[in-house]
């Protein structure tokens, strides 16, 4: 796989994606020359773990420590979103991908703007481009569904959307509270550390976007990459990947020295269930104990694939640092503060070398 480098980003002659629906073969400008970096394992080989958030036992809070130091991404169920919502906003991001090429670029992202229709931000990073859209939300999507839909009622994609993100609202909240119970606080003390996850309305003010993303049928996807290899800018993501196979998390297995391997695991579509990608915010958050998930998407030659994500952090104000319960003796804070829009703006410039240059200077790579 072409890996980025944190140098100037990349600057592409085409500023929108390609009409997909049109392209017989991969173009130059898409085709990537080694997509093999690191072996996939068998399904038999390996499993992202699967956790019930509606299971009684006492050893789930154990289960997402193991899954979020082991690999940090997992798979939930139970987790109270009806399936009938993730249903119908399968079909609103899939009718949205479905317009022509010319009505979504009415609805473009600006440049120096959040929401809108485009490619991936991290395309700058890369020398080819990948094969894929997307369209993301932050805010209210009227404006943007009035453009996408002008002769229509755009109100059937806001409600979906709308209920859709306060459903992730409330499980992010609910996670968030459980993964630091997981790291040894207490649930006052999680509560109490940010002010931004206790159980009233009031107290969920954590920021989020919404982010449809399309992947569609691909002549020939030994040759495309729908989304390349990243860790996410934040706190956690929750992801619907509707039923179609395509999201690989990297596992990297052994220790630090010479026996430590990697490998990509591709993480199969569980009806109903919703995925859980651990972000660079909460990796900061736990002193590095919890590890940002490196993940990409592949493309298929028969299927279009969307998927659903909810990427939530921090109120824009808020420094996320590491928790001090889990700073001591012998185990300083490896991270300084840095606040959400800090953070972006440092993962524009230095994509993957971002975590590591918030690392406080006194703290060895080797330490993480």
């Amino acid at each position: 796989m072409i890996m980025p480098t944190a140098s100037e980003p990349i600057r592409h002659h085409h500023a929108h994606p390609i009409d997909f629906e049109s392209v017989r073969e991969v173009p130059d400008s898409h085709a990537w020359p080694d997509l093999h970096d690191h072996p996939t394992a068998s399904a038999q080989g390996a499993a992202v773990p699967v956790i019930d958030l509606s299971a009684t036992a006492t050893n789930v809070l154990e289960q997402l420590a193991r899954a979020c130091e082991s690999w940090g991404a997992f798979q939930v169920t139970g987790h109270g979103v009806p399936t009938g919502l993730l249903r119908r906003v399968e079909a609103a991001a899939r009718g949205l991908f479905a317009l022509p090429t010319n009505r979504k670029l009415e609805a473009a992202r600006p440049d120096d703007g959040v929401s809108g229709y485009g490619r991936a931000r991290i395309s700058c990073f890369f020398p080819k481009l990948m094969w894929s859209e997307g369209f993301t939300i932050a805010g209210s999507p009227l404006d943007h569904a009035r453009t996408l839909w002008p002769d229509d009622d755009p109100l059937a994609f806001c409600d979906v959307i709308e209920e859709y993100k306060e459903e992730m609202k409330k499980l992010a909240r609910k996670l968030m509270r459980m993964m630091l119970v997981s790291l040894g606080l207490t649930v006052a003390e999680a509560e109490g550390k940010t002010g931004w996850i206790g159980p009233s309305e009031e107290a969920g003010g954590m920021s989020a976007v919404l982010q449809l993303n399309s992947y569609p049928v691909c002549p020939d996807p030994d040759r495309a990459m729908g989304m390349a290899a990243h860790t996410d800018s934040t706190l956690l993501t929750l992801l619907f990947q509707s039923n179609t196979s395509g999201l690989q998390v990297l596992q990297v297995v052994g220790d630090n020295g010479r026996d430590r391997t990697a490998r990509w695991v591709t993480v199969p579509p569980m009806p109903g269930a919703l995925i859980v990608n651990v972000g660079d915010l909460f990796q900061i958050l736990s002193n590095g104990r919890y590890r940002s998930v490196v993940h990409r998407a592949v493309v298929s030659r028969t299927s279009h694939r969307v998927s659903v994500a909810y990427m939530c952090g921090p109120p824009a104000a808020s420094k996320v640092e590491p928790i001090g319960k889990l700073v001591g003796p012998g185990c300083g804070p490896v991270y300084r503060p840095v606040t959400w829009p800090e953070y972006l703006s440092v993962k524009g410039k230095l994509f993957d070398k971002a975590l590591a240059s918030v690392m406080r200077t006194e703290v060895s790579l080797e330490r993480i």
